[in-house]
């Protein structure tokens, strides 16, 4: 490891004592020296610079050593730089309230410069490693961060109609399933709401596809905003027409949620000049329900395409469910 170009702080209120170190940490070792006489300019210099390394005496005056490496140490932009005490005090205890402020290490005066040299080798080996690690542990957040970005892009590309925003064919497939296996496992009920947009193709056929998409948008996320809760799903199923999927929820329950998506769409008020029923644009639903049991989903969105179909053979603008067609029992 190159440390050529480190930069090393020396606080000493008599750096002239210092002279020989400076000159053999600067010419022979090749770092660049930061000189300090009292504490308040240490730390006025640590924050201008922030030096690889501080070399702090205990005895100066104004602030001491200790005082001055507790400011360094409470302060997020220093402390993080390593600090060696120097001082003529040798006893066990000096030394102890040395570390106990948050130096790394102690040198005792007069100092011996091949001594100087392999602490402050060690000390900025350690805090190279440390940053290197650091850095490395942020990139690889970044990178975990990232990855998890990139797989939710291509999860919704997998899942959400890009025209509507909302869940596709797939993700409605593969959550009718799910959800069909935990209903019949809690032996709760599973509904489902087909819905179409009425007279869709004179829709597009007045104001143009571009204008179409904008309302297919539109009503799915009006839709998604009626459907609120977690356990829900909003699918476009295909063309004009969307699914919604509603756990541990009864047919009444799912026929109110219906009626709440019509109002919805009727307070939009989206002109339909070509619409046989209504100034506005407006939809029709089939409603199906069922406590799942040996029946695979299929059977659930077969109900609720036939209640659909009625509902827009019957004049449209419509809610169509069939009690009876909800108690399918095992054979």
């Amino acid at each position: 490891m190159n440390l050529k170009g480190s930069t090393v702080l020396i606080v000493d209120d008599k750096p002239e004592n210092l002279d020989v170190l400076i000159i053999h940490l600067s010419k022979t070792f090749g770092f660049t020296i930061l000189v300090a006489q009292d504490g308040y300019k240490a730390i006025s210099l640590a924050h201008q610079f922030s030096p690889d390394i501080i070399l702090l005496d205990i005895m100066m005056p104004g602030i001491d050593g200790y005082e001055t490496c507790v400011h360094l140490k409470v302060n997020s932009a220093t402390k993080d730089i390593p600090v060696i005490f120097m001082s003529a005090l040798s006893e066990t205890v000096n030394k102890v309230d040395g570390f106990e402020m948050g130096a790394v290490d102690y040198i005792t005066k007069p100092v011996e410069y091949e001594e100087v040299f392999a602490r402050v080798k060690t000390h900025l080996t350690l805090r190279y490693l440390q940053k290197y690690t650091e850095e490395t542990n942020k990139q690889l957040q970044q990178e975990i961060v990232e990855r998890k970005r990139l797989e939710k892009k291509l999860h919704d590309l997998a899942s959400i109609d890009g025209l509507t925003k909302v869940a596709n064919r797939r993700s409605f497939d593969e959550y009718l399933n799910q959800k069909w296996q935990e209903m019949k496992q809690n032996e709760s009920p599973l509904s489902l709401i087909m819905c179409d947009i009425d007279y869709f193709k004179q829709y597009n056929d007045i104001y143009g596809h571009p204008i179409g998409d904008t309302c297919l948008y539109q009503i799915a996320q009006n839709i998604h905003q009626v459907v609120t809760t977690e356990t829900s799903l909003v699918a476009r199923y295909g063309g004009e027409e969307f699914a919604v999927i509603l756990t541990n929820t009864s047919l009444e329950q799912a026929y109110k949620m219906a009626q709440l998506i019509q109002d919805r769409i009727a307070r939009m008020q989206i002109a339909h000049e070509q619409s046989e029923i209504s100034p506005y644009l407006t939809v029709s639903m089939g409603i199906s329900s069922i406590v799942p049991n040996s029946h695979v989903p299929d059977k659930l969105i077969e109900i609720a395409d036939k209640m659909l179909y009625q509902a827009k053979s019957q004049g449209r603008n419509r809610i169509n469910y069939d009690v009876a067609r909800f108690e399918v029992k095992d054979h």
